[in-house]
């Protein structure tokens, strides 16, 4: 295996499981010396074992409430003091919610918009500030399909996702004459005990029922996309390694969707939608219309 981050140091938030786990395990065996970022002490330091025992001494785990903006410097402070450099920030920390306009709340609100949009505001913030004295490096945020489609997450979700999208492009505007780049990651539907209240409630089931629920979710979202298959937090993981490499040096300023062909399907089903709704049902004469008069329309006279 070629080693695409040699010599990289990468801190991945929400590291200690789904996604950011996968994305640790891809990292490490591309050469990256990391920072396990997350809340459980002890998912992470066993992850940190696993790591160290199969590829060496050079990783560490750090707690954090990515929510806060002193903790997320504390976080890049502590890479920094161990590892002496940076070269790849992946914000892949959050959580779903499913509020809708009548039900949000205030504390909700802040909850939700500290989590998803205020950890990669200050990821980014501090983050930058060290990349720029040692010659660039890539920033990695994880948006959300559902920054580009509606009905794919919660209210405050969905436009949280969409402030992340966003954000991505204004600091890659800025922070790219400094040869750092910043790119987000939208992923589809990736089957992860998400699905079925995270890594904390997966905790308290048994290995055989959380593998009964994750084949039914991978059954059901093989059928909800073009592409015959469940997305996987590995899908998500290569994705980062490419932008993290140098392989990636001239992407800058993009949010990749990575969904199997979702959205797609979303856009073809919306103009059926529309067309059978607008023309078909409220104005069936536009048909015959149409038709009476097609020979009148495209005659070359």
């Amino acid at each position: 295996m070629s080693c695409r981050l040699q010599d990289k140091v990468a801190i991945i938030t929400g590291a200690t499981s789904g996604i950011g786990e996968a994305t640790a395990r891809i990292f490490a065996a591309h050469g990256a010396q990391l920072v396990i970022a997350g809340r459980s002490k002890e998912r992470g330091e066993a992850l940190v074992e696993s790591l160290t025992e199969q590829y060496g001494a050079r990783f560490m785990f750090h707690a954090v409430d990515v929510s806060r903006e002193a903790e997320m410097a504390g976080l890049v402070d502590a890479c920094l003091a161990k590892f002496g450099r940076l070269d790849c920030l992946f914000n892949n920390a959050g959580a779903g919610e499913r509020s809708s306009v009548e039900s949000v709340t205030e504390e909700e609100f802040d909850r939700v918009m500290r989590l998803l949009v205020g950890s990669v505001t200050f990821g980014i913030k501090h983050a930058a500030r060290v990349m720029k004295s040692s010659g660039g490096g890539s920033i990695i945020n994880n948006a959300s399909i559902a920054a580009h489609r509606i009905n794919q997450g919660g209210y405050l979700y969905s436009g949280a996702k969409a402030a992340v999208s966003h954000l991505t492009r204004l600091a890659g505007v800025e922070l790219g004459p400094h040869n750092i780049r910043v790119n987000a990651i939208s992923p589809g539907a990736i089957a992860t005990p998400i699905f079925w209240g995270g890594s904390s409630r997966a905790e308290t089931l048994s290995d055989d029922e959380n593998a009964g629920k994750m084949a039914k979710l991978q059954g059901n979202l093989a059928k909800a996309t073009p592409t015959p298959r469940s997305g996987l937090p590995e899908d998500i993981a290569y994705t980062a390694l490419f932008l993290a490499s140098d392989e990636g040096s001239y992407i800058n300023c993009q949010d990749i969707i990575v969904d199997g062909g979702r959205t797609a399907m979303f856009k073809l089903n919306c103009w059926r939608s529309c067309w059978q709704r607008v023309f078909a049902v409220r104005h069936p004469s536009f048909w015959q219309f149409c038709w009476q008069r097609l020979p009148i329309m495209v005659s070359p006279d």
